[in-house]
């Protein structure tokens, strides 16, 4: 699928019109970098540009919560913390809460909670203050 298509899929299983599906999908493309490259395929965009329409795919119909497993795997360091700084953005102007799956230092640096499990049960709970009240 292009980049539009993958993006416009979630709100096609969900029913959404034609026009209104194409409309949003591309401005949420473009909400997340990728203006331009709407007919573009996976061969045709770099990693990091696949996370993105990854990224635009989850919260295109504003969900609350975003489930991402290992979501800089793959990526060299500067493309996986655009991608979490795209993230961190998205969370705060569009209130989406993301869980990460991870092993990477990276990602955690950007998180307020580390739930770290072990063998199926949770071996520490950190919450990391942000200076806002």
């Amino acid at each position: 699928l292009s980049a539009i298509e993958n993006v416009e899929y979630v709100m096609l299983l969900q029913g959404v019109a034609t026009d209104r599906r194409r409309r949003l999908a591309k401005e949420i493309l473009a909400e997340v970098g990728l203006a331009g490259m709407e007919n573009r395929r996976p061969a045709e965009l770099s990693g990091g540009q696949q996370q993105r329409v990854a990224v635009a795919r989850a919260i295109v119909s504003n969900p609350s919560i975003v489930l991402a497993d290992e979501p800089t795997a793959n990526l060299d360091s500067k493309t996986g913390e655009s991608l979490l700084r795209l993230m961190e953005r998205m969370n705060r102007e569009r209130e989406v809460t993301f869980i990460f799956s991870t092993h990477d230092d990276m990602v955690m640096t950007y998180a307020r909670r580390i739930v770290h499990i072990r063998d199926g049960r949770i071996a520490d709970d950190q919450r990391k203050s942000t200076g806002a009240s």
